[in-house]
């Protein structure tokens, strides 16, 4: 295999192992359910032993095993196939010593920024990223182990829920450059001084830093000043993002044409004639900056008001990876919203469509917010309705960071409100009776009345931590499509 990722060999001096079987392979999994023809499958031990799984990865295409116990597979023998897996990241990173690294962390956003810097890399030459959010002591040396060695630019994204934990990833990547896109109460059930300990745990990613490095920071964020002291005790430059003019890149504006049904009145009449739906243009947005003094204009295919700093940052990070403006502007311009963090659907009712904005993936108060306000500036034929599930790991104030979600809905002048969750309870309280749509105390006992109550033309946001199962509640509205049913 010419174009081998790792050959047993390799393997084998990475992390002081045996060869039991000589194998070369083209990728790196953990879990057979994702295992690809040609991957080195690693059996961690957890809940169930990954030893358990070898052959069915064997047969679904794993071309050798990292293995612990004996297996009827050619392997490398190591003590510890989670200790291996580590050092196998850290081998992928010191054979590819010109490559640029960015690593991105933050309360919100992390994993979007992570991506649109992706885009841009890759736009740029030969680069490797994280894949989806594997972002933990797992994920960060995974997505290490799988960058080829000719890998130019890369970029990882980091997370945490208590403390400690983003200094050991920050120094397996070794990042050139790092964003924090913003702090806020996520995951402060975990840290006994809320806000102020997630901020010193976000502040970790500088551990790992290179020297020289480069720390791109949310100036607008009220940890801002504790993030800047922290990054210049790491020997960073901190280079700044925000509505101020003392910024790096300061934003000026962020106006959106949301999408909704199509304004060219050829369409419209056409439409009319042949009984069809109105085309529904794309939603789009453009950017009025300044950045290092001069003026920047450009455009995204992102709407939320939060893709006004966020593409900033990405700027940022992209500058210190060496990456050209126009080639990072060109990524921007075609980044599509990611699924669950803002993908639009037009779903087919009987009597028409309605538009669901997926934002599944997860949420906290900074990001309920941000979408709300997203929701409530775009312009309706119909309703604006949002079902809205728990958020997650909030601690002794769960119930007030839920009831305080009632006043920015009725800036965003939402209709009807369906919530799930026995924290949503307290939001549920806090509404006018004009506005609720109904409750549930589990996800799944509100899908029926959800579903029941859309009507055409409404758009529908769902949005909730992925542990409350906000995801089920978008799958049953885009299960409504009339066209996906045949």
């Amino acid at each position: 295999m010419p174009d081998a990722l790792w050959t047993a060999e390799e393997i084998a001096r990475a992390t002081g192992g045996k060869v039991a079987g000589d194998f070369a392979v083209s990728g790196v999994s953990i879990d057979t359910r994702t295992v690809e023809p040609g991957d080195l499958f690693v059996p961690l031990v957890g809940a169930r032993d990954g030893h358990d799984f070898v052959l069915q990865a064997v047969a679904n295409g794993a071309a050798g095993v990292l293995a612990a116990k004996p297996v009827d597979a050619p392997a490398v023998m190591v003590a510890d196939t989670f200790k291996a897996l580590e050092a196998l990241g850290v081998a992928a990173r010191e054979r590819a010593p010109r490559c640029k690294r960015g690593a991105v962390t933050g309360s919100v956003g992390k994993t979007s920024v992570t991506r649109a810097i992706e885009a841009g890399l890759r736009l740029a030459g030969k680069a490797h990223a994280s894949v989806k959010s594997y972002n933990n002591h797992i994920g960060v040396p995974l997505t290490l182990a799988r960058m080829p060695r000719d890998t130019e630019r890369a970029v990882f994204e980091v997370g945490m829920n208590h403390a400690g934990e983003i200094v050991p990833l920050s120094g397996f990547v070794q990042p050139h450059a790092v964003a924090i896109t913003t702090v806020g109460p996520v995951h402060i059930e975990n840290f006994p001084d809320g806000e102020a300990g997630v901020a010193r745990a976000k502040a970790e990613i500088f551990a790992g830093l290179r020297p020289g490095g480069v720390a791109v920071l949310n100036a607008d964020n009220h940890w801002f000043e504790f993030l800047k002291g922290e990054a210049e005790k790491a020997g960073a430059t901190v280079w700044s993002f925000g509505f101020s003019p003392d910024c790096t890149a300061q934003l000026v504006s962020f106006s959106s044409d949301l999408p909704g049904e199509c304004r060219d009145p050829d369409d419209r009449a056409a439409s009319a004639q042949d009984g069809s739906e109105p085309r529904h243009s794309p939603g789009k947005s453009v950017v009025k900056a300044v950045i290092r003094g001069e003026p920047v204009e450009f455009s995204l295919l992102q709407t939320g008001v939060h893709w006004g700093p966020n593409s900033l940052c990405v700027l940022l990070m992209l500058e210190a990876l060496d990456v050209p403006r126009e080639t990072a502007l060109a990524a921007l311009a075609t980044f599509a919203p990611i699924e669950g963090r803002g993908a639009e659907k037009t779903i087919r009712i009987p009597g028409g469509t309605f538009t669901l904005v997926d934002e599944s993936y997860n949420a906290n108060p900074i990001s309920m917010r941000a979408a709300l306000k997203t929701l409530g500036a775009r312009a309706v034929s119909g309703r604006r309705v949002v079902a809205l599930t728990d958020m997650l790991e909030l601690g002794e104030d769960s119930d007030r960071f839920h009831a305080e979600l009632a006043a920015p809905i009725a800036e965003a002048n939402v209709d009807v409100v369906f919530v799930a969750g026995v924290h949503m309870k307290s939001l549920w309280e806090a509404l006018p009776p004009t506005r609720r749509g109904g409750y549930a105390e589990v996800t799944e006992k509100l899908m029926a009345t959800l579903a029941d109550a859309i009507r055409p033309g409404d758009v529908v946001m769902v949005k909730g931590s992925n542990g409350s199962k906000a995801g089920r509640l978008a799958q049953a509205l885009a299960a409504l499509d009339l066209g996906e049913q045949g």
